[in-house]
């Protein structure tokens, strides 16, 4: 079924037709060379008709050309441009026909003149100006790319920053798509022991009981599991590179949270001033950071409301503090910055333990320094906030945002005494950042480099890979028996696979050997799609996102 389904959908869905393809495969606009790229059968036609009476260059090897006006005789007045030609024979291409690229000059008037020429080269309807992605589909048609790879090619050509770069990388061989089809083979075989047992469990003798087959399936089935809820976790982990980490400075009023801001990305995005409560909405700034993209958001102070006085806090300042108390939340790094010469606000400490309770990583920068007179209260301070922020010492930072240099360029350790000041600090986030987005292993797993490419799953690929992980447990909820020490229902219809005939009749026992069967054939189908060779309706419509991209 699944090999039929895969059959109609090359020949229906993203089959090639006798259509040859063009396109221009350099950005638009004045450049000094542009590259037009032309694929399928005609290659070979429109270079006779484009350079006449010249031979076709060997494949892979360039060769200067001069471009004629098609169907007329070449003379001076025909000539298009000088270019450099090459060709390439199917199948072993980009998209598996024979291709061929023009690199003309890249003036705007000599792209377009090229670009209308080369429909001219052949019959009616037989050549034409791709469609968007449609060199990736015809790649993906010819078996000469796989879906997560061309995903990541997306992903490569939007990369801005290092990290990101990386991540793209990684997926661009075909391990990621090999390891989904190793995945889906296994369950595959699973399925087809239980289905075995269903179809000839009365006509063959079985070597083992209807509960021991199954549970022996559910041992396979456990460690796939456990495989694909760490492939899930990182590709979360690889989703912090690809969309940004986001990271919200937290304090109270004057804590000097914009000016830390400032110092971090190099420029006056924030208002410094001495007056307390002067951010009241959230800036937030992307920045390239380490290689990391960030973004950062300076919030409004928080401090405990006053009812009259100074300490009053007008309707306003609530609102900010209200909106800096979320953004903490929605953070997945928070910075508390706190006054050195002050003491840890109520507020602050509050939202901060609920952040680290929810898993998002804390780290603290003691501001101000500059204004103690020694350095003797640092180890106090440092007590302090770990009992106070269950912060641990290595994320505690003692800075000055009076330094002077670049926090990314000045000398390690040097700022404030042996304390390190801004430079430590920004180390310290990024080592921070390089934890949260490393690749876990399996603990069975002996070589963790193998799940480095797992990173690079897209958010279609994570979503996919968590539908098949609701079929596993479904299945693993079938098979499985009750806690220990609990007694299984009598008439339990999940208690008939792991507790054998005499729980229930032989016919609850084969429908729940169907269900468990039907939920393994969901899981692989989950498998399959990600590769864009499953049976789903709404393949055709992910394929064509995809390759527009």
């Amino acid at each position: 079924m699944v090999g039929h389904s895969r059959r109609w959908y090359h020949n229906r869905t993203v089959g090639n037709d006798d259509t040859t393809i063009y396109a221009l495969s350099t950005a638009p606009g004045k450049a000094a060379i542009a590259v037009i790229r032309v694929s399928g059968p005609a290659c070979k036609q429109i270079y006779q008709a484009l350079c006449p009476h010249t031979a076709l260059p060997e494949p892979r090897y360039a060769a200067l050309r001069k471009l004629y006006t098609p169907n007329e005789p070449p003379s001076p007045s025909t000539v298009l441009d000088s270019a450099l030609v090459l060709y390439f024979s199917a199948p072993n291409t980009v998209t598996g026909e024979d291709l061929l690229e023009l690199h003309v000059h890249g003036g705007p008037a000599i792209v377009r003149a090229v670009l209308a020429a080369i429909p001219k080269c052949g019959r009616p309807g037989a050549i034409r100006y791709a469609e968007p992605g449609e060199f990736t589909r015809r790649a993906f048609s010819n078996n000469r790319m796989d879906l997560p790879q061309i995903e990541s090619l997306g992903e490569t050509l939007s990369a801005t920053t290092e990290q990101q770069r990386k991540l793209s990388v990684r997926g661009t061989s075909s391990s990621l798509a090999a390891r989904y089809e190793e995945w889906r083979m296994l369950l595959l075989q699973a399925r087809g022991e239980l289905e075995a047992l269903i179809d000839f469990s009365e006509d063959q003798h079985f070597d083992e009981s209807p509960a021991v087959l199954c549970m022996s399936v559910a041992g396979q089935v456990q460690v796939l599991k456990a495989q694909i809820e760490t492939h899930v976790t990182n590709a979360m982990r690889g989703e912090l590179l690809r969309n940004g980490i986001s990271v919200g400075l937290l304090g109270a009023p004057n804590a000097g949270k914009s000016s830390l801001l400032n110092r971090i990305i190099g420029r006056e995005a924030a208002i410094v001033s001495q007056e307390a409560g002067t951010t009241r909405d959230i800036v937030e700034v992307g920045v390239d950071l380490g290689g990391w993209l960030v973004k950062l958001g300076d919030m409004a102070g928080l401090r405990r409301a006053g009812l009259i006085g100074p300490d009053a806090v007008g309707a306003i300042e609530q609102e900010g503090i209200k909106r800096a108390k979320q953004r903490s939340l929605e953070s997945d790094v928070l910075i508390v910055v706190q006054d050195a010469t002050a003491e840890l606000d109520p507020e602050v400490t509050e939202t901060a333990r609920k952040c680290a309770d929810l898993g998002i990583s804390v780290v603290v920068a003691v501001n101000k320094v500059d204004r103690l007179p020694n350095n003797d209260s640092f180890a106090a301070w440092k007590k302090k906030i770990q009992e106070s922020l269950h912060v641990p010492r290595e994320r505690i930072f003692f800075i000055s945002c009076l330094d002077d240099g670049n926090p990314t360029t000045a000398t390690p350790g040097a700022g404030i005494g042996a304390l390190g000041g801004i430079h430590d600090f920004v180390n310290g986030l990024l080592e921070t950042f390089q934890e949260m987005t490393t690749a876990l292993a399996p603990d069975s797993e002996g070589d963790p480099s193998i799940w480095q490419e797992s990173l690079g799953a897209t958010e279609r690929q994570r979503l996919l890979l968590s539908e098949c992980l609701d079929h596993l447990t479904a299945f693993l909820s079938l098979v499985h028996s009750p806690p220990m020490g609990a007694e299984p229902p009598q008439n339990s219809p999940q208690s008939g696979i792991s507790h054998a005939p005499e729980v229930n009749g032989e016919e609850d026992e084969a429908v729940d050997i169907v269900l468990a069967a039907e939920s393994l054939r969901s899981a692989a189908e989950s498998l399959a799609r990600i590769t864009g060779r499953g049976e789903g309706g709404d393949v055709e419509e992910v394929l064509g996102v995809v390759f527009e991209k």
